[in-house]
């Protein structure tokens, strides 16, 4: 990595870690962060420090709290008896812009991958179960991405599930293989949603 002083290489470093970042654009970033006000990189730096502390998740649904509390949750113009199982509260916001959705939502904690340790008993499928029996559901549409990670997931879901009285459907077909769902435009989302098909 070229005869950067250590703490420009750290950052470089650090910026790759970043989706989508590779050397070049993490070597563009940086140097643009040098050319920065002192002011300005106090204030990134804060942010990105308290980020974690100041962005406050639903204790029921695993969304991301705004000023008014959840908008899901405490909604009383949305369906309860239907819930969308999502691996991030950013898939949230890319469904809600379809609007061809008015269920609730269920952040379940990451997909199934034993390599990274994610497995049945982490990624919370005992709490998705209480929140089905206390809202008496009688949908679970699954929304995770088209991966391999996401379908074992989905199928993992539909077994737990294959035994209670709910019916289990997913996002229609026709997204990309490989796909998350926070890079899939508006239209084909809104559709995979409104022609969603039951997990067999």
């Amino acid at each position: 990595m070229h005869n950067y002083p250590q703490e420009l290489k750290n950052l470089i470093t650090h910026l790759k870690r970043l989706p989508g970042v590779g050397q070049k654009t993490a070597e563009r970033f940086a140097f643009h962060l040098l050319k920065e006000e002192q002011t300005t990189l106090k204030e990134f730096g804060h942010l990105i420090s308290t980020i974690k502390e100041k962005v406050i998740h639903c204790n029921a649904c695993g969304l991301m709290l705004n000023e008014k509390g959840c908008f899901s949750c405490t909604s009383p113009y949305r369906e309860p008896d239907t819930i969308c199982i999502i691996s991030s509260p950013k898939d949230a916001f890319a469904i809600e812009s379809t609007r061809s959705y008015k269920g609730l939502y269920h952040v379940i904690n990451g997909l199934l991958s034993p390599i990274e340790g994610k497995t049945a008993d982490t990624i919370g499928i005992e709490e998705l179960k209480n929140r089905v029996a206390k809202h008496s559901t009688k949908e679970l549409l699954i929304a995770l991405d088209a991966t391999l990670e996401g379908d074992a997931t989905s199928l993992y879901l539909k077994q737990e599930f294959a035994k209670e009285n709910v019916k289990i459907t997913r996002l229609a077909l026709g997204l990309p293989m490989g796909s998350s769902l926070d890079w899939i435009d508006e239209g084909t989302l809104g559709q995979s949603i409104l022609r969603r098909q039951e997990l067999t």
